[in-house]
């Protein structure tokens, strides 16, 4: 087990390229299971979500490679239709795969997932819309039993818009017999992304990027490829480095207007945003960070995977600012852990009220799920003196060596072993 030692203060200056967007390879990933052939992901990161992904589709029976940032994945001699428990359990995006198999082979038994360690996440909108397509859904002894011979096309409105729902949805409808509508369908750039893929394999879909979709099934899908969009989250997680050490660097990405939300409120609290056709700048030099208020939304509005980041930011700023998650309501695990840092934070319901202190001061810290890690690093670059953040494996479930990336900026950040749990 490996922790971060991070010696806070350094200024960081140059830049970096993100990350393939986990959140769109853990989609595409299991669309290639709709096709007989070899589908190709490029720009793909190595993560252990993805590796995760990995071992599921391997034991199914699929054909997997991964070179570099390269999948290779082959679906022709799939053996099984089960997705067991002991894959599953270790991420909730392995659901992904019952809409696939249940459309290509009229059957799926998935495990109910695991994942995160805060909030409910129900996927009650999954089950429910694959009996609306058609399917015949029990569930039993833990898992998700859905049959049928032939899916058919049907009206689908999600009171929530959920991501993991429409893309769910998406893959079965897409070779269903007849017309499916989705409406108040998720509208994320990874949702739009798996969208495109699917049209490049012969799928006939209207209404990419808005909250209707319509799909007319077809018989069957050709193989494709496809260069997966930057992590829009890392990309907005290193601007807040930037921003919370008071420095000025840029990241590469696919396409900038997917941290629209982001860059406002950075601008809003202070700091100067360039931004090109590929590239953000962020100089936050010689600025009191103002205290911004946050309200998390779905796509284009502020990302509940960046509110534990923005609470970090907060917790330096030169006022007071409330953080409200409405996405996850219970999200604020990392709370304690940047009190021990030294921040001012009290959580009322589904918000946390920030007052900025001074300064933030080294100390051992624990993280807690993904991107509460990513707050407590934040911290710790802006800390005076040494701090320590354990567990986090947690961090490497969606950040490909975020260390490499900070040191690269001049970040003073080392992973060393360690037995502390």
């Amino acid at each position: 087990m490996d922790k971060f030692l991070i010696q806070g203060g350094s200024k960081l200056h140059g830049k970096v390229k993100a990350s393939g967007a986990k959140n769109s390879s853990l989609a595409l990933m299991p669309a290639c299971l709709l096709n007989d052939g070899e589908n190709i992901l490029f720009n793909t990161p190595r993560v252990n979500d993805i590796f995760t992904m990995n071992k599921l589709l391997t034991h199914m029976g699929v054909n997997v490679e991964f070179s570099e940032h390269t999948l290779r994945i082959n679906s022709k001699n799939l053996s099984t239709q089960v997705a067991p428990y002991e894959h599953v359990k270790k991420m909730r995006a392995s659901v992904y795969v019952l809409g696939p198999l249940l459309a290509k082979y009229g059957f799926a038994k998935v495990s109910l997932p695991g994942g995160c360690a805060w909030g409910p996440r129900p996927i009650n909108l999954h089950i429910e819309s694959m009996k609306k397509l058609g399917a015949d859904v029990k569930l039993e002894e833990g898992y998700i039993i859905a049959k049928a011979k032939k899916l058919h096309g049907a009206k689908i409105n999600f009171d929530v818009s959920s991501v993991g729902a429409t893309g769910n949805v998406l893959m079965a409808a897409v070779l269903a017999k007849g017309s499916t509508i989705i409406t108040n369908a998720a509208i994320e750039p990874e949702i739009v992304q798996l969208t495109e893929m699917l049209i490049q394999m012969g799928a006939q879909i209207n209404g990419i990027g808005t909250s209707t979709l319509e799909i007319e099934g077809v018989d069957s899908l050709k193989n494709t490829s496809i260069i997966t969009i930057s992590d829009r989250i890392e990309a907005g997680t290193i601007l807040i480095a930037g921003a919370i050490t008071k420095s000025k660097i840029s990241i590469e990405v696919s396409n900038p207007e997917h941290l629209n939300a982001v860059i406002v409120k950075l601008e809003d609290a202070g700091c100067k945003i360039k931004v090109d056709e590929n590239l953000i700048a962020i100089d936050a030099q010689n600025i009191d960070i103002n205290s911004v208020d946050v309200t998390t939304a779905i796509y284009p509005g502020f990302p509940t995977d960046m509110q534990a980041q923005w609470t970090a930011l907060m917790a330096l700023s030169n006022g007071n600012a409330t953080i409200t998650d409405t996405i996850y309501i219970d999200r604020f695990n990392h709370i304690p852990e940047l009190i021990r840092l030294g921040a001012d934070i009290e959580t009322i319901k589904n918000s946390a009220v920030v007052k900025g202190v001074k300064k933030l001061s080294g100390a051992k810290v624990m993280s807690t799920d993904l991107r509460a890690s990513a707050s407590l690093v934040l911290a710790g670059l802006a800390a005076e003196g040494t701090t320590e953040v354990l567990r986090i494996y947690h961090l490497d479930r969606g950040y490909q060596k975020i260390e490499d990336k900070l040191t690269q900026l001049g970040a003073s950040i080392e992973r060393v072993p360690t037995t502390e749990y």
